[in-house]
């Protein structure tokens, strides 16, 4: 599903216009980028939430010449299906 898609399901589902629902979203995206740099997690009720993956530092190993090479820490976003959404999909 492309973003207008998304948009266009929103503003059918809800009888708002396009315009109105692009400004939505907009919105929602921001405020969970927001949410997320400050390090907490963002619910949605009945379908998950996303929240920050800290991954430590580690060794890998370079697969064209097999040398030792430093995999540094970092944050990831990942997001965690309600056990609901899971047994939907199953």
């Amino acid at each position: 599903m492309t973003k207008q898609e998304l948009i266009n399901a929103i503003a059918a589902k809800t009888g708002t216009n396009k315009a109105d629902t692009l400004r939505f979203v907009g919105a929602l995206e921001e405020t969970i980028r927001e949410t997320l740099i400050k390090g907490e997690e963002v619910p949605l009720a009945s379908t998950g939430k996303f929240k920050i993956k800290e991954t430590k530092a580690r060794t890998g190993r370079n697969p064209k010449t097999g040398e030792s090479v430093l995999i540094p820490a970092k944050r990831k976003v990942v997001f965690l299906p309600t056990k609901a959404l899971k047994d939907v999909l199953i």
